[in-house]
């Protein structure tokens, strides 16, 4: 009998890494250490109780509309359905010449219902100073093409989905005012095999009055 092969698609958070620059690194330690722990149970007993510290915007996260728009969905807000268990395409821009990923690239696809995950492998530069330089985006023509196509998430291994060149954000604002959700920071697209299908995760924590939450994502392989 076969088993589902399941593909990593998140960065690991750490304790000091910067996912965006300008914005806080996460504090990662103790709470409660093992040492300290060992007073409060039996002889041989210990735990530890973590604490983190962290903006939203942490490693691989997903966007909801909350993100973008005050009276949006927010974290607690999304279905089970918009998050999990979509069926995924995979777009393979990581030879594409210049910066922009455009309308070209998801023209005429059939991609109604589904979790879009754009390579770029811009992830190679992860915790580079040069990720945070000159990375790949999604145009306006791109995004308007995906709402119009019906997808139900968007996702791209890339520092941000817009460009960063001004303070526009084209993509956010039309696809999370279509409820559709962003999902940026990934990594790993190359293991998964061109013209695959798959399933795709990017399940966040239910939180209220949040718009981003750092996600497992995963594609799965049946």
């Amino acid at each position: 009998m076969s088993h589902p092969k399941l593909i990593d698609l998140s960065h690991t958070v750490e304790d000091g890494m910067v996912t965006y620059r300008g914005l806080p690194a996460p504090i990662i330690c103790d709470y409660m250490s093992r040492e300290d722990s060992r007073s409060h149970y039996a002889d041989g007993t210990e735990f530890q109780i973590g604490k983190i510290e962290m903006v939203a915007n942490t490693g691989t996260y997903v966007d909801s509309p909350f993100h973008r728009y005050s009276d949006g969905k927010d974290l607690s807000e999304l279905s089970l359905q918009q998050v999990a268990h979509l069926d995924g395409v995979l777009v393979d821009a990581s030879h594409m010449t210049g910066r922009a990923v455009d309308v070209s690239y998801f023209d005429g696809l059939d991609l109604v219902g589904k979790a879009v995950i754009v390579r770029t492998d811009w992830s190679r530069l992860w915790k580079t100073d040069h990720y945070f330089e000159g990375h790949p985006y999604l145009t306006q023509d791109a995004a308007e093409c995906l709402r119009s196509l019906g997808v139900r998430m968007v996702g791209i291994d890339s520092l941000n989905i817009d460009s960063i060149d001004n303070g526009t954000r084209p993509v956010h604002t039309i696809l999370l005012g279509a409820d559709i959700l962003i999902v940026e920071h990934m990594t790993n697209l190359a293991s998964i095999p061109a013209n695959t299908p798959f399933k795709f995760y990017a399940v966040p924590v239910k939180v209220q009055n949040l718009g981003t939450f750092p996600v497992r994502a995963f594609a799965l392989l049946e």
